[in-house]
This record gives C-alpha cells, sequence and structure tokens, in this order.
C-alpha cells in the first residue's frame, strides 16, 4: 500500500484534523466538518482513519532489538500523583558513563511511536527515558481516542511537576553521566520549553512545534536550546516571533529552524503529515546538538 502523505490531503482537512488532535473539537466534530471532503475517495471516517497513527508500519527499532536493553521503571511522583510509570532504554554495550535524555511524548501519553523515538535515542549512545503522563490514570490504554480523552481530565500544573521529577529520576541514574537533556513533540515540546524555565542545569533542550513560554519566564532559562517549527502551524508559529524576543533579551543560547511546507507534527513518521526529509535533517540537528551539549569534549573530538 502506497503511503499517504499530507500532500494526498485537503488543507482544510488538515486543518480539522490539528483541531482534533489538540482537544479543540470531538471526535464527532471532526467527522461533521469532514463529511464535505472527498480525498482518496474516503468518507469521513476513512479520512480519521487515514490520517490517524500507524504505529506497526512505521516502527524502526523493535523492542527486542538485541543491541539495546529496555525496561519500564517506577518511581514515585512529587505532587501526590501515586507511582508513575515510564520507558528506560540505553545500549546493550556501551563504554563508560551515558549522557541521559528526556522524551516528552504528545498529548496521547506514552504511545508506541514515543517509545520506538527513545529506542532510537538508545541507538544514538544515550540512556533514554519516557515517562507516561497518564500514568496516575492507568497508563496509555492502546487507544488514541481513548488516551486523548484521559489526557483532558489530567490536572496539568502536576503533570508538569511529575515531568520535572522524571529529569530528576535521569539525573541520578548511576549509569548517566550527570548530564540531562530533553526533548518533546506537540504537547512535550511545550513541556520540554517549560522545563527549560525551571531546570536550571538542564544541559540541553529540543522542543520540536511546541507551544512557548511568557517572556518573564523565559527570562529563567539557563540551557541552550535548539528549536524545530513546522512551516505550516500558524497555531504554534504565531507564539515563535516574542519568544525569539525574549529569547534575545534574556540571553539565551538558541538555534531556530522553520521547515519550510511541513506540517505540524512533520516528525511524527505514523501519520501522513510526516515529512521524512525535514524529520531527516531535523533529527541529525537534534543528535548533533545533543553530543555537542552532553557528552565530555574527548568524546566529541574522538579521543
Amino acid at each position: 500500500m502506497t503511503r499517504k502523505t499530507a500532500n494526498d490531503f485537503d488543507p482544510e482537512v488538515l486543518k480539522l484534523f490539528d483541531k482534533y488532535v489538540h482537544g479543540d473539537i470531538s471526535r464527532r466534530g471532526f467527522l461533521s466538518s469532514a463529511a464535505k471532503f472527498t480525498v482518496l475517495g474516503l468518507g469521513a471516517e476513512g479520512l480519521l482513519e487515514a490520517l490517524n497513527p500507524k504505529f506497526a508500519q512505521a516502527q524502526q527499532i523493535a523492542p527486542g532489538d538485541p543491541r539495546i536493553v529496555a525496561k519500564y521503571v517506577e518511581y514515585d511522583s512529587s505532587e501526590g500523583n501515586g507511582t508513575l510509570r515510564g520507558y528506560l532504554v540505553q545500549p546493550a554495550k556501551s563504554t563508560g558513563k551515558l549522557p541521559t535524555v528526556l522524551v516528552i511524548h504528545e498529548n496521547r501519553g506514552l504511545n508506541p511511536h514515543i517509545e520506538d523515538i527513545t529506542r532510537r535515542l538508545a541507538l544514538d549512545n544515550f540512556i533514554a527515558f519516557a515517562p507516561d503522563g497518564l500514568a496516575s490514570l492507568g497508563g496509555y490504554p492502546g487507544d488514541e481516542d481513548k488516551a486523548r480523552e484521559l489526557f483532558q481530565k489530567l490536572d496539568k500544573t502536576k503533570l508538569q511537576a511529575d515531568f520535572i521529577k522524571a529529569a530528576e529520576v535521569l539525573k541520578q541514574l548511576p549509569d548517566g553521566n550527570g548530564k540531562v537533556g530533553a526533548v518533546g513533540f506537540c504537547y512535550g515540546g511545550g513541556i520540554v520549553n517549560f522545563l527549560a524555565t525551571r531546570i536550571p542545569d538542564l544541559a540541553a533542550a529540543v522542543p520540536f512545534y511546541g507551544s512557548q513560554p511568557t517572556a518573564e519566564e523565559t527570562a529563567k532559562i539557563k540551557a541552550p536550546l535548539l528549536i524545530h517549527y513546522a512551516g505550516v502551524d500558524d497555531r504554534i508559529n504565531a507564539g515563535w516571533p516574542a519568544y525569539e524576543t525574549a529569547l534575545k533579551v534574556a540571553g539565551v543560547k538558541y538555534e531556530a529552524f522553520i521547515y519550510p511546507g511541513v506540517q505540524h507534527g512533520f516528525n511524527n513518521d505514523t501519520t501522513p503529515r510526516f515529512d521524512e526529509a525535514a524529520a531527516k535533517l531535523a533529527w541529525e540537528r537534534t543528535i548533533q546538538f545533543f553530543n555537542g551539549h552532553l557528552r565530555s569534549q574527548q568524546f566529541i573530538n574522538g579521543f
């Protein structure tokens, strides 16, 4: 089956899907509004099915890949959310202590795509940890619609604090080198921006198309930032000019890239919004950025 791309869909359908993904309209609202579009011979239900994630088709690294060691770990919430859970992955063979990267999911919890991203980082010789924001409600339910409904029930302030706790868990890992970076996507990109305002010793932050903090909060950022935006993403990009101004005023080290012609979510290879060229370039830049800020100079120079 030929893989569908964003170009196969009417731009208005993609806008509707973006609203649906971010909770601005319900499933019924999407289906009702999309009914007037006929794309690829599909009705509204077919459109939604075509746009929804296809995890198995996109998986790059199997959970049992012998090159990695992956497990789920539990830790206590600092905000009364009970026992939390995350996915910890590291290389099966490594020499010395490794840098660590916190992986923050989209607004669906720890789904198979984010687990795959976490495994990819391990193959780039990092210890990667992806907490499940839905842990306090039983964890990612295995269904994107149910996950979306659960996510809207979370106490967002407590959830933010739990992500800070997850960074502390990484920093204390005996196999880690004490340096923590963070990467996140969509909702997770916004959380990475938030973590940069709250964790003074965060060593590197990479938000993908994430919402931005206020100028007052931006002034607290100490971490270097690598920021990725989609060119076709009015909702998120509207906040970028003010954020960039605040970063400059605060003297924050940052580099930002806007990838022309691609949709919000372009790095997510489970949906048609995925753009292979932009995702490849953004990921190469991300790994290079983490290598530069999380590893020792000897490693970087190849000594």
